[in-house]
């Protein structure tokens, strides 16, 4: 198991699921999701809190051994990055692969009550909508109805291409999907 409660050596040190599920039960380590709220509350793990990744540095943390978590991997990386360089002075360790890797082992995750539906579900039942309108109403309205159906799958590649899916952003801002844990 790895020992948290040493000093903070210079490569963070990673722990399985299973390793910090073990740890949690003993209360040895704080679990920071640095997920946004709405994705912390589509599932996390119970009593971890959530401080977004960009809100972290300022954050103030609670004391003793913090293991950072998100989706991937990637933002916990970034995460425990930015407290190294700012000094931090707790143990610090993260969970790779994030909660997929948590679920993986079997391990529960919470859901909030008011989570709204993920993100890419919604940008999926959005676009498809859209597509779907554009057909209907170039057959019963006017042929050029099929423009919007050519534009959402234009933005559709693109979204896939480049990385950017302004869908997703714009849908990130509607109020149904702001939540506060």
């Amino acid at each position: 198991m790895t020992n948290l409660v040493a000093p903070l050596p210079a490569m963070a040190p990673s722990l399985s699921a299973q390793e910090l599920a073990d740890q949690l039960a003993l209360k040895q380590v704080t679990v920071i999701d640095v997920r946004e709220p709405m994705e912390y509350a589509s599932g996390h793990i119970a009593g971890s809190l959530n401080v977004p990744l960009a809100q972290l540095p300022k954050a103030d943390l609670p004391p003793g051994p913090l293991v950072l978590i998100c989706q991937s991997g990637n933002r916990s990386r970034q995460g425990l990055e930015r407290l190294r360089q700012s000094g931090h002075p707790q143990p610090l360790a993260e969970l790779p692969g994030g909660i997929p890797t948590w679920q993986q082992a079997g391990l529960p995750v919470r859901t909030l009550s008011n989570a709204p539906l993920p993100l890419m579900r919604q940008v999926q039942i959005a676009a498809g909508s859209l597509v779907l309108l554009g057909l209907i109403l170039s057959q019963l309205v006017s042929t050029a109805w099929i423009l919007l159906s050519w534009f959402v799958g234009a933005g559709l590649v693109f979204a896939g291409i480049s990385g950017f899916c302004g869908m997703a952003r714009l849908l990130a801002l509607m109020p149904w999907n702001r939540v506060s844990c």
